[in-house]
């Protein structure tokens, strides 16, 4: 078994919590964290600059395309950053993520 994280930049803590509240809620993942990092990245020919939130979430491998394009339809970027990656850890922990998110389907 394996599940999927998601790495998605953010402009604000508010920005990340937002989103973060909103895919727990629809449970389409299993938690959340929120950190701050400093980006330097190319931007319409400029080399830009800020600071910015990253919200990374676990979810099952099944359910990134429509956490993806969820993600997509709130963020406040043209253009939003979301990487992900086929991960594994503990079974215990595997297990858990995928009871939060296809509980009902299990």
């Amino acid at each position: 078994m394996s599940f999927t994280l998601i790495y998605i930049t953010n402009p604000s803590v508010e920005t990340a919590e937002n989103i973060a509240h909103q895919l727990l809620e629809k449970k389409l993942v299993a938690c959340a964290n929120i950190f701050p990092i400093s980006s330097v990245y190319w931007w319409q020919g400029n080399i830009e600059s800020d600071k910015e939130v990253v919200l990374i979430v676990k979810t099952s491998n099944k359910l990134l395309p429509k956490v993806s394009q969820f993600v997509t339809s709130i963020h406040p970027y043209t253009t939003p950053c979301i990487l992900h990656w086929q991960v594994n850890a503990n079974p215990e922990y595997e297990t858990w993520i995928q009871e939060q998110v296809l509980g009902d389907i299990l």
